[in-house]
């Protein structure tokens, strides 16, 4: 395998608010507590160990024994899950959706690294553990983004009736894509026929993919972690304290030339019981959970987050700092969506008086099979140019090769000479013929272009059959015109490639924010 790397902003496909991130830029420093290099982790390891109690940790471990019964797991990942309890171990996390079959390749990359940054930090501080870990979104109602996954060409869907909280879903019928699928897949079938949750599945089918590395999977969906966020559960939904601390960030952002993602509302949990996973919102006095015929009077609901506070799911806003508080984490693994996110945040982090993590983009990469990459070196073209528009691509590529003359640029040069002689002259006769002339400069200026344009089209014609080539590779590498990793499955790989993970592992550096390509040869 043969390893290329790009800087992002070649690949055109990231925010300016992401590179402006992950460049340092000074605009952004107090949106964030460290950056994210490896010689950071000190002074954030030494802020967690003494803001995370030893209770929560106690708690942790509970949850995640409960969770685990039953599943068969590696001697490394048994090794984390007892030495959580321990004072010198820390967490750095990743979150997904609950995708059936992984869903996009990304969510593969996120997890491996997680992985490698743990095994960089255990080198560089030998006195403490470091737990890689996937947080689920269990909570999540986002049926219609995880019901389907893409491979070899196809959409492949999970059709279901259920409602609410996509990880209490039975995965049972999922069943009905087995005999669609290609290739083996006895990972995932053994996974999703012997849950009776989506949630148990995933961590199922996730820890026999990376069980040999240590992967830590936590459901957050439990009665004794919600606890932990009670008082935060308090602080939204009855004085809308995150809110209003968002707020003033993104109008902080807004003034710097920043365009926040997400917005917060008044209130950033949603009412979660059986199936029901809706907004709450305060209409008077009176709480009302949205689409339903439940309310609360302000006691009413206090007492219930107090008895019941795994009632109370929080949304996007407010299910980083969840994370942070029943984790003892140093580091979020995240997309470019995610991170930015993530800056809208620190104040409602220092507000509730808990360390804001160090923001580590995840690896970024395609892979090119070898059939493709033949393909690729007999266009002749540079990979970095077929991260460029279609068109783009074919014009320079005949503009490069063509024998003949296809710019008139020259041309368009003493045209434009020439009207500002016209133009002089005939501003001596009468002045009034100035706009006159002006304006018949710009019209001939137009059909010069547009004989520009039909030349090259000509042209394009004329190699059609190596611009069809060249089409057929820039398919290849971007499925449905997106990027690889944001659109295909782990089977387009992993059954051809038993050791393609560790081929992930072996390659990806979380400390390299550059885009991978991983070439088959």
């Amino acid at each position: 395998m043969r390893i290329q790397k790009l800087e992002l902003a070649d690949t055109q496909a990231f925010s300016s608010f992401f590179l402006d991130y992950i460049h340092g830029k000074e605009a952004l420093k107090s949106y964030y507590s460290q950056f994210p290099r490896i010689e950071n982790f000190k002074t954030q390891i030494e802020s967690k160990a003494k803001s995370f109690p030893q209770q929560n940790r106690n708690t942790l471990a509970e949850v995640l024994q409960e969770q685990y019964k039953g599943l068969t797991i590696s001697t490394l990942t048994q090794k984390n899950l007892d030495a959580l309890k321990n004072q010198n171990t820390f967490t750095v996390t990743t979150g997904h959706q609950l995708n059936i079959f992984t869903g996009p390749l990304y969510f593969v990359y996120k997890i491996v690294t997680v992985i490698n940054a743990c095994k960089q930090l255990k080198q560089h501080y030998p006195d403490y553990n470091f737990v890689p870990v996937y947080w689920m979104a269990s909570e999540d109602h986002d049926y219609e983004e995880i019901k389907y996954f893409r491979a070899f060409g196809k959409k492949y869907a999970w059709e279901t009736n259920q409602i609410g909280a996509v990880g209490r879903f039975n995965p049972r019928s999922i069943e009905k894509l087995f005999d669609q699928v290609p290739g083996d897949i006895s990972i995932f079938k053994n996974a999703y026929t012997k849950n009776k949750t989506l949630s148990g599945a995933v961590r199922q089918y996730v820890n026999d993919l990376f069980a040999d590395e240590g992967l830590v999977v936590v459901d957050a969906d439990h009665p004794k972690l919600k606890r932990i966020l009670a008082p935060v559960m308090k602080a939204d939904i009855l004085e809308n304290t995150p809110a209003k601390l968002v707020n003033q960030t993104n109008q902080q952002l807004e003034k710097t030339g920043y365009h926040p993602p997400v917005n917060a509302r008044d209130i950033n949990f949603f009412y979660l019981k059986d199936a029901l996973r809706a907004r709450i919102e305060k209409r008077g006095e009176t709480f009302h959970v949205v689409d339903s015929k439940l309310s609360f009077s302000s006691e009413e609901i206090q007492s219930r987050i107090e008895s019941n506070p795994e009632e109370f799911s929080p949304n996007v806003i407010l299910r980083p700092l969840y994370q942070e508080m029943i984790l003892p984490n140093l580091a979020y693994i995240g997309g470019p969506a995610e991170l930015v996110y993530w800056l809208e945040l620190k104040k409602v982090f220092d507000h509730f008086e808990q360390p804001y993590p160090i923001l580590l983009p995840r690896n970024f990469a395609m892979v090119v099979d070898a059939p493709t990459d033949r393909k690729m070196k007999k266009t002749g073209i540079d990979l970095k140019l077929f991260f460029a528009q279609k068109n783009f691509i074919f014009n320079h590529w005949v503009l490069h090769n063509s024998t003949q003359e296809l710019t008139i640029s020259k041309e368009m040069q003493q045209v434009s000479v020439l009207f500002e002689k016209l133009q002089v002259k005939a501003n001596s006769i009468d002045a009034t013929l100035t706009q006159f002339v002006g304006a018949q400069a710009k019209r001939t200026a137009n059909a010069l272009n547009r004989i520009e344009q039909k030349m090259l089209r000509a042209e394009k014609r004329r190699h059609s059959d190596k611009l069809q080539q060249i089409e057929a590779v820039k398919d290849a590498l971007f499925p449905n015109g997106n990027l690889q990793e944001r659109t295909d499955n782990l089977l387009n790989f992993y059954p051809a490639d038993s050791q393609f993970i560790q081929q992930l592992l072996m390659h990806f550096d979380p400390f390299d924010f550059r885009f991978y390509t991983l070439i088959y040869e």
